[in-house]
């Protein structure tokens, strides 16, 4: 049916199922040697009966006997003894295998070599395999030659075919009349047996798909025969007849190949293949038998598929047959499939249907949701979910249903909005709508079955298992397919944009889950019913936030997510369930990804008011919304998803400062370069929010208040120290501070130096005294900062980067460090502080050494002579304070003089 280019794969599927035939046999002589040995053990724990005795040995034999029978005399003490009850077993122990008196020795056997391997088992496996193909190509040949007719080849092929069944069921008799053991991985009458049966398939199938010679009926009676002839056929021989010859029949399409392919008579072949196939895997239980056949069968799906006219009816032939044969032979639990008592999902049976599933998706889309093949994979969902519901093994398939459903919804609103996937610089070449061949209304029922569906069977599921894994797919599938299915034909029909009739359907969506909620919380508590009631629970929320983000505009899905955090939080307070409490921690980092995505959250429609713009909304409520939850999660314990809630409710409220800075100082132009005034905002309100976590972790003893308050403090330092002092400064560059006192220098300077004495007072005796004075000395330098270029403010006005310095600014900056030290040391007397004198006499020594450094050599006349009259005046005063305040000695009074 396919050409030349399928003939090296053809080849390497044959050695593949070669392989597949050689691992099953081994299994099969494993057991087969597992069996031999439990009858020897069967055999030698049987009684051995000795021969009858003549009446001449028994006479002869009677006074040995007696003698030996005779007891020694016994002891004085002995003789007034009772004798002991015997009361154990006499009876002799079994005998081990080979140990009996007529057991014949065992023997070990040498394992064989190399030679022994290749003469007895590797020529038989490479021989079967050659007959195989050597059939196949004979007939290829022939075509391609054009030295026979139509005729004479399928005769030739049946012949060859009966000549190589003939030859394996003559040697199995030979080999069963005689005294010859046949070794089982390397069985001459199923490797033959096999072959024959491949090329008779392929010789039907030639018969009918090339040269017209059968009709369907014929041909399809044909081909069930061989399939039904290969089935018996493998119940003798084994599976090295099973992996040879089902993998050659799903080979052969390929190998008899035709210009012209008929898809109609592939899938009818296939069908009876998979059938064949699935009954031999039934019968045997050979879970491998099975796996293969669904793996051939769902790469047939793809030849075809990437074609402009896809015949859409016989592919969906071929994966609705196989779904029907997997579910009547292959699932435990239902139908003929085996039994399976435990109560679990099983594999194979949950994979048989996600395989098929799987391929019929890709039969939608490949067509361009074809209304055929969007008919045929709603009755496989439906299937699936019937199947599910009578055979707990297949539960599993729920998953590949529900993300299959999901895949098919996804594709059709995306190919009818192509802008979704368009970058914002434009559509790029070759990106255009796409014409859709089914209509709406075809998608919009199938989704409200699979809604309708998934939901009610999710719900109805609950109870019905003692295991815990199977209710919780139900409900999984029951909660996530509608909310999905509502997401796609909500970005397919209302392009993403207000649309109140979605908002209301999400509104009915949560309404029904949360009466499952409810109902399942009355119920009594069984195996996975927490769980359940959880995800119920979940999709409440869920379907709730779509609500929000339907109705209202595009900015506010990251609030709706915010709050659904909130409301997981307070019906985890109301409804103990662990899950609630991960849950709100995830809605937490749902809106955290979304702010990474677009931190202005609307874009450029933040606007340009102050304070009152999108940026409150946008990062406002959903940080007061996380305060909240973590709130009521602290009530039941300390763990990972409060930590996370926190860490989120913490990280909001500093990006709500932070954005709604930026948005102040560039007057709403979010992405020019900051300035004097952003930094200073941006230093206090983080010192602030600092000092504020610092006694918030007093009380809450939480470790993430803890780590929060010293980043702040962190971030606050770098922006102090390379934004204030350094970027920004206004000594260094050109900037307009403003007024004479009330300008940017009280901002960026003398208020952060205030809010770092207080944080540094607040962890005094918290932290390490080392993290306490670095804040203090920070503090100091911020505030010897403000002095300084206040003072320069009043020379120079309000740009201080221009302008000489003068004599009398050089000893009022002298003056005014003076003035501050002895502030600091007044304030240090007052309050008996040691911190406040320390920093007093850094002040002073810096002041000192600008005397000797710079205005010894800078100040002349008056101003040299006054600032070192006014240090030294300071500087005795100083003095004077220590020893008559602060280090005041008693002086003793005389000794009394006595009288002579």
């Amino acid at each position: 049916m396919f050409d030349g280019p399928f003939d090296v794969l053809a080849l390497i599927i044959a050695i593949i199922a070669f392989l597949i035939a050689i691992k099953a046999s081994s299994q099969a002589t494993e057991l087969r040697r597992r069996l031999n040995l439990l009858e020897e053990k069967f055999h030698a724990l049987r009684p051995v009966q000795p021969p009858p005795l003549m009446p001449a040995q028994v006479q002869a034999e009677a006074p040995a006997t007696t003698t030996a029978a005779e007891p020694p005399p016994l002891a004085p003490e002995a003789e007034t003894a009772p004798p002991a009850p015997i009361t154990e077993d006499v009876s002799p122990p079994p005998l081990e295998p080979g140990t009996g008196a007529d057991a014949p020795p065992r023997v070990t056997e040498a394992a064989p070599g190399f030679e022994e391997r290749l003469g007895t088992r590797w020529v038989v496996w490479i021989g079967g395999l050659a007959l195989a193909l050597g059939g196949f190509f004979m007939v290829r040949y022939s075509i391609e030659a054009g030295l026979l007719g139509p005729g004479v080849r399928v005769l030739l092929g049946g012949l060859f075919a009966a000549a190589l069944l003939g030859a394996g069921e003559w040697t199995r008799r030979k080999e069963s009349i005689s005294t010859v053991q046949a070794l089982p991985i390397a069985n001459i009458p199923a490797i033959l047996t096999a072959a024959g049966t491949a090329v008779a398939f392929a010789t039907i199938y030639a018969a009918y798909a090339l040269y017209g010679l059968l009709v369907p009926a014929t041909a399809f009676v044909l081909l069930g025969i061989v399939a039904m002839g290969t089935l018996a056929a493998a119940l003798l021989h084994g599976p090295a007849l099973a992996g040879l010859g089902v993998v050659g029949a799903f080979v052969t399409p390929i190998l008899v190949s035709s210009g012209k392919p008929d898809y109609w008579a592939l899938y009818i072949y296939l069908a009876i293949v998979t059938a064949a196939s699935f009954g031999l895997a039934r019968i045997r239980l050979w879970r491998w038998l099975a796996v293969t056949t669904i793996a051939f069968a769902v790469l047939w799906i793809f030849p075809g598929l990437d074609t402009e006219e896809l015949q859409v009816a016989p592919h969906a032939f071929h994966v609705i047959a196989g779904f029907v044969l997997a579910a009547l032979l292959v699932v435990c639990g239902f139908m003929f499939g085996p039994s399976f008592e435990d109560g679990e999902i099983e594999p194979v049976s949950s994979g048989a249907f996600g395989a098929y599933l799987f391929a019929a998706m890709l039969v939608v889309l490949s067509s361009a949701h074809a209304d055929l093949a969007l008919i045929a994979f709603t009755l496989l969902v439906a299937g699936t979910l019937f199947v599910a519901w009578r055979a707990p093994a297949a539960t599993g398939a729920l998953g590949a249903a529900a993300a299959t459903v999901f895949i098919v919804f996804a594709e059709w609103a995306v190919r009818a909005n192509p802008d979704m996937l368009v970058l914002p610089g434009g559509a790029m070449p070759g990106i255009g709508p796409t014409a859709i061949d089914s209509a709406v209304t075809l998608h919009l029922v199938a989704a409200a079955i699979f809604a309708a569906g998934f939901g009610i069977a999710g719900f109805l599921a609950q109870g019905r298992s003692n295991s815990a894994i199977i209710p919780v797919v139900w409900s999984a599938s029951a909660v996530a397919t509608p909310i999905a299915i509502l997401v796609a034909l909500y970005a397919r029909i209302a392009h993403l944009d207000r649309s109140i009739p979605f908002a209301i359907l999400a509104v009915l969506l949560a309404a029904a889950f949360g009466a499952a909620t409810e109902a399942l919380t009355r119920r009594e508590t069984r195996p996975g019913m927490a769980i359940s009631t959880a995800l119920f629970a979940t999709g409440t929320l869920g379907a709730m936030a779509l609500a929000l983000t339907f109705a209202l505009e595009k900015g506010w899905l990251t609030i709706a997510l915010a709050l659904m955090s909130l409301g997981t939080a307070w019906i985890s307070l109301q409804r103990p369930i662990p899950f609630l409490r991960w849950l709100a921690a995830i809605f937490a980092g749902l809106v955290t990804a979304r702010i990474a995505y677009d931190p202005r959250i609307v874009g450029d429609a933040v606007g340009t008011t102050p304070i009152f713009n999108w940026l409150l909304w946008g990062y406002g409520l959903p940080a007061a919304s996380f305060w909240a939850a973590s709130i009521f999660l602290r009530r039941r314990a300390d763990d990972a998803p409060l930590r996370m809630v926190e860490t989120a409710a913490i990280l909001f409220t500093a990006l709500l400062a932070f954005m709604e800075i930026r948005h102040f100082a560039t007057g709403g132009r979010m992405t020019v370069a900051p300035s004097l005034l952003e930094f200073a905002l941006q230093a206090c309100v983080t010192l602030a929010m600092a000092i504020g976590l610092e006694r918030l972790r007093l009380r809450s003893r939480s470790i993430v208040h803890n780590v929060g308050a010293v980043v702040l403090t962190a971030i606050a330092g770098l922006v102090s120290v390379f934004g204030l002092l350094i970027l920004e400064n206004p000594l260094l560059w050109r900037t307009d501070v403003g007024g004479a006192v009330f300008n940017l220098l009280l901002l960026g300077y003398a208020l952060p130096a205030v809010l770092l004495l207080l944080l540094s007072y607040a962890v005094v005796e918290q932290r390490g005294k080392v993290y306490a004075n670095t804040i203090a000395g920070c503090a100091l330098v911020f505030a010897l900062a403000y002095v300084t270029l206040e003072i320069r403010r009043f020379y120079h006005g309000s740009i201080l980067s221009t302008g000489p310095t003068t004599g009398a600014e050089q000893y009022t900056y002298s003056i005014g460090w003076l003035a501050f030290g002895v502030v600091l040391l007044g304030v240090g007397i007052l309050v008996n502080s040691e911190r406040a004198r320390l920093a007093s006499a850094a002040v002073i020594a810096l002041t000192i050494l600008k005397a000797f450094v710079i205005d010894m050599s800078t100040l002349t006349g008056v101003y040299r002579a006054l600032s070192f009259m006014c240090l030294g005046v300071v500087l005795v005063a100083i003095g004077w304070l220590y020893q008559r305040i602060l280090f005041r000695r008693q002086v003793a009074p005389p000794a009394p003089q006595t009288g002579s």
